[in-house]
């Protein structure tokens, strides 16, 4: 019997058997001075009443036991189904990590020994910042420490990866004075967008120096010092598209930051276990395929860089995101001899440029192997470049993951 019928039943029974029970003395005298068959009656009611109790009890036990053993055979099911769950999640993962890695190898300069150099502060003639976003960038609060500007040490460094005009990875580095060498403090790499540069972030940089947080930034490749002028960038996607050697739109910076994290987890003054990435726009979707490649990067936060490259192709949303990288479409439209861009010619550039961006590598692909690790996406809610309808899927998918690692509190999306 089920539990929610049958407490009822015994609720009702046994205020029956209080009111027999509660009866007064004279009741209980003129029911003795009764005719024995009423005296027999009583008697046989009470009787009964003790066995309806007898099996209401019994019937409780038998429901509370049947609890217990369905308690205990499902919990062991549910774990072990779990741990298969998160165990199919790591060899997906790793397959992955497997072949992008792969892939990122297959158009690199010859590698040279990890090395670093002191730099000078960095003067880019080209680079002008904007006055509008540097006061939003300012408005990152910072720690209020008296002299903080005499307080900060400024380091600016050149990592040696490969040969090259693009091997040398120019960083920027913020950090308190007189900080304990002993301790291990937290690192944050920041990332900057299209056409910036890593000085267009100090403001952060400061903000989390404040804070005692050792913050870089890098100038991704041909961007920052890495340009000889405002085109270089824009020269290099048209060089990849033409010949297929490098692969300057994502992955060769995500090479970059590989080797980045090569740098900082051997400095004595940085915890390992705790560097934490983040960057805006193109900026964004360096960090994140940074993290999705390599697992050092423990807490991942990309900005407005999250999307799905397949869908805007599927969906024709592709505009927003051609639009800011439009002269390598324009070549490569004329080059397949078309009147105007379509979702064929983006396709063919997003395969030459960044192969497997717009399928295996994609964000459906790509955002889960970042699992169980504290993942932030922030996106902006009419952002055609990265267009939210574009990650419903994956918001899905990802939520998922997240939960067979029971960590889903480790995931957070915001649509500003």
């Amino acid at each position: 019997m089920p539990a929610t019928i049958l407490l009822p039943s015994l609720n009702t029974t046994l205020k029956m058997i209080d009111y027999k029970y509660q009866t007064r003395p004279t009741q209980v005298n003129r029911t003795i001075n009764a005719r024995p068959t009423q005296v027999n009656r009583t008697i046989n009611a009470q009787t009964r009443a003790t066995q309806v109790n007898r099996i209401i009890n019994a019937q409780t036990r038998t429901i509370q036991v049947n609890r217990n053993i369905t308690a205990r055979m499902e919990s062991p099911n549910h774990e072990t189904k779990t741990k298969m769950e998160e165990k199919e999640a790591i060899k997906t993962e790793s397959k992955f990590r497997s072949e992008f890695l792969q892939m990122l190898r297959k158009r690199r300069a010859p590698q040279v020994p990890l090395t670093v150099e002191i730099a000078k502060p960095a003067e880019i003639f080209w680079y002008e910042n904007n006055p509008n976003e540097e006061e939003i960038m300012k408005s990152c609060p910072k720690k209020d420490i008296e002299n903080f500007k005499d307080l900060v040490k400024e380091e600016n460094l050149y990592i040696n990866i490969e040969e090259g005009d693009q091997g040398k990875l120019p960083v920027l580095i913020l950090s308190l004075k007189g900080s304990d060498k002993q301790i291990k403090r937290p690192a944050v790499v920041f990332l900057h967008g299209s056409y910036m540069c890593k000085e267009y972030l100090r403001p952060l940089l400061e903000a989390y120096a404040s804070r005692g947080y050792i913050a870089i930034s890098v100038d991704s490749r041909y961007h920052g010092e890495r340009a000889k002028s405002a085109t270089t960038y824009q020269e290099a996607l048209i060089s990849a598209w033409k010949i297929g050697d490098t692969m300057p739109f994502i992955y060769d910076t995500v090479w970059d930051l590989i080797k980045l994290a090569d740098y900082l987890t051997q400095r004595e003054d940085i915890d390992p276990s705790r560097i934490g990435i983040t960057g805006i726009s193109l900026g964004g979707m360096h960090a994140w395929f940074a993290a999705a490649a390599d697992t050092r990067y423990a807490v991942i936060a990309p900005l407005i860089g999250v999307q799905g490259f397949r869908w805007a192709i599927d969906n024709d949303k592709w505009h927003g995101r051609v639009d800011s990288i439009k002269p390598v479409f324009e070549v490569a439209r004329e080059d397949l001899g078309k009147n105007a861009i379509d979702k064929e010619v983006v396709e063919k550039v997003w395969d030459r440029i960044a192969p497997g961006l717009a399928s295996h590598f994609d964000s459906p692909y790509s955002i889960p192997p970042i699992a169980p690790r504290p993942l932030l996406i922030l996106n902006g809610a009419e952002d055609p470049r990265c267009p939210l309808a574009g990650l419903v899927t994956l918001m899905l998918k990802i939520s998922q993951i997240y939960a067979e690692f029971q960590c889903s509190n480790n995931f957070k999306k915001y649509n500003n």
